[in-house]
């Protein structure tokens, strides 16, 4: 099911069962959601992402940079990454996103894609070191992109366009029962940046 012309109500649940995502919009005027993006593309301590599959390394051509409250590690992909400290514009949006949704994070793993031909497969945030069923904040600044989620069981699938300066909400048992991606497309050339604030418990 493809939500693309849907009108916008941040209180309605986009998945039919089995979990909670609510799509915001955007929060941000236009020059205020450039001036992010041109921040976090050249302030943030990107590096590229680390899997280790079959016994080896892969780097990927998406950057990634982790962010939190303390020097929290989070281990996915089989690598473990160190949080840096909050930058001043990180804050500012985990604050406004907290007060405008009611939910706490203290950390925060940003991806970069540079251009459309860069994606992320089929995947749920379900690692030890997040809060169960906690809320996933999602932020997007930069190119308009596709994201889907599939039922992990009934294989049904719902999507939407990600605007530049918008807000996803996951949370509940959307990760124990859906999984989701943002797949590539040769028709996107401009890069994106998301944010995606989390809640991790030690």
């Amino acid at each position: 099911m493809d939500l693309f012309n849907l009108e916008i109500d941040e209180n309605t649940n986009l998945l039919p069962s089995d979990g909670t995502v609510n799509y915001y919009g955007r929060l941000f005027s236009r020059e205020e959601s450039n001036h992010y993006l041109d921040i976090f593309l050249n302030t943030i301590e990107w590096k590229n992402d680390e899997a280790i599959i079959f016994g080896k390394m892969i780097l990927t051509k998406r950057k990634v940079a982790w962010y939190g409250d303390q020097e929290f590690e989070y281990t996915y992909s089989n690598t473990t990454k160190k949080a840096l400290p909050w930058t001043k514009e990180l804050l500012e949006l985990k604050t406004f996103i907290e007060e405008k949704t009611g939910e706490t994070f203290n950390s925060c793993l940003l991806n970069l894609y540079h251009t459309g031909e860069e994606g992320m497969a089929w995947h749920s945030d379900a690692e030890k070191d997040l809060k169960k069923n906690g809320a996933i904040g999602s932020v997007s600044f930069g190119a308009e992109r596709k994201f889907a989620f599939k039922h992990k069981e009934t294989k049904e699938t719902v999507s939407l366009i990600l605007e530049h300066g918008s807000l996803l909400i996951m949370k509940d048992e959307t990760q124990t029962h859906w999984l989701h991606r943002l797949p590539p497309t040769k028709t996107i050339s401009k890069p994106r940046v998301n944010l995606t604030f989390r809640t991790i418990e030690k």
